[in-house]
């Protein structure tokens, strides 16, 4: 049976947007394996670790009729990638087998059973739906994706929390060294809805999504997410415990502010930082009336000192910071000023962006 007939393009594209979750090595072999159903000239994919699924459909042409079955992901995208763009491929099922087929070229692949291929079992109590621009989503994640923990003990910190209240939807990521908040707002008014993401979650998210202003759908249940765009479904399960409370953490009425370019400050800590030690990312800030400092040194004894004009009045202040934290933030800022507010040398700076309110990132101090 003719599976399906098209251009290399058209299957690599619809491979590749699901097998992003399949990871390289399984205590379930079928887990390395792509889902394959064909229902007349209509082919889904659908792969799936166990903890995400995601799934997607092409029309592919091929024989009429029916099949279903595995076959390796990770081989067949292989496979397509080593043919030229423009190339016809065939693919042909019989006998526990698929066979691949484009110009002089035939590789045949191992199936296992579809039946075997354990699919997510979907949340039946998902919430009301919502939606926003995908490069509105792209952007938020964007915007506080670093500030996530990794393998922190407290495993809730491992992700992005979502909430969905009234008009509004928050985004907010923290390892407890720093908390990155994201806000847009939301065209219908929904009941508040609050769910953890795990950080792979995010990860692929922020890979598929595209610039533009196609919607995404998303639904929340108790202990499941689902995201619906440009032809896929993904469904994720979610972190349980409870996240932060990130309201107190955003510091309140720092009666120091600061607005300077973002290029000019995230140029001068990068160059800052090539002098800081591995296991010691630490800067001094200085900032002064009419000047902002930065230095760093290391065990060497070598040290960078940078220097930028400011239009500054306030206290002078000296702060010590992990400047991978900063450089994080501003790397991840597309706007072209940035405003720093402190209240002295012990509290948290608070980042935000002069003409966007729903961007707030929040670093703590270090010893230097």
């Amino acid at each position: 049976m003719i599976v399906l007939k098209a251009p290399q393009q058209k299957l690599l594209e619809a491979l590749q947007s699901v097998a992003g979750i399949v990871e390289r090595r399984h205590t379930l072999p079928i887990l390395a394996n792509v889902l394959l159903r064909k229902t007349g000239e209509d082919i889904e994919f659908t792969t799936s670790d166990l903890e995400i699924q995601v799934r997607t459909q092409a029309t592919l042409g091929g024989d009429a009729g029916n099949l279903s079955t595995t076959v390796g992901a990770r081989k067949l995208i292989d496979i397509l990638r080593s043919l030229p763009n423009d190339q016809l491929v065939t693919l042909t099922a019989a006998q526990n087998k698929l066979t691949l087929t484009g110009g002089k070229s035939r590789f045949t692949l191992q199936t296992l059973p579809a039946d075997d291929f354990p699919l997510v079992n979907e949340a039946v109590d998902f919430g009301p739906a919502f939606s926003v621009p995908q490069k509105t989503l792209k952007t938020l994640i964007n915007q506080v994706h670093f500030a996530m923990a990794v393998h922190d003990i407290r495993y809730y910190l491992n992700g992005i929390l979502f909430v969905a209240e009234g008009k509004q939807l928050t985004l907010v990521a923290t390892d407890g060294h720093r908390l990155g908040l994201a806000q847009s707002q939301l065209e219908t008014d929904i009941p508040k809805q609050e769910v953890i993401l795990p950080r792979k979650t995010v990860l692929e998210l922020q890979r598929l999504l595209k610039d533009e202003d196609t919607p995404i759908e998303m639904r929340f249940a108790g202990n499941q997410a689902k995201f619906s765009f440009s032809g896929m479904d993904f469904v994720t399960k979610l972190v349980e415990g409870k996240f932060p409370d990130y309201n107190r953490v955003i510091p309140k009425n720092h009666k120091n502010s600061v607005t300077l370019g973002r290029a000019t400050l995230l140029a001068s800590l990068q160059r800052a930082a090539i002098l800081t030690s591995e296991k010691f990312k630490g800067v001094r800030v200085n900032i002064e009336p009419g000047t902002l400092r930065i230095a760093s040194s290391n065990a060497e004894q070598e040290e960078a000192k940078e220097e930028i004009e400011i239009d500054y009045g306030g206290d002078t202040i000296e702060v010590g910071f992990n400047v991978t934290y900063l450089m994080d933030a501003l790397s991840n800022i597309s706007q072209d000023m940035v405003k720093i507010e402190l209240q002295d040398g012990n509290a948290s700076a608070l980042i935000t962006v002069p003409e966007q309110s729903g961007f707030k990132y929040v670093v703590m101090p270090m010893r230097i």
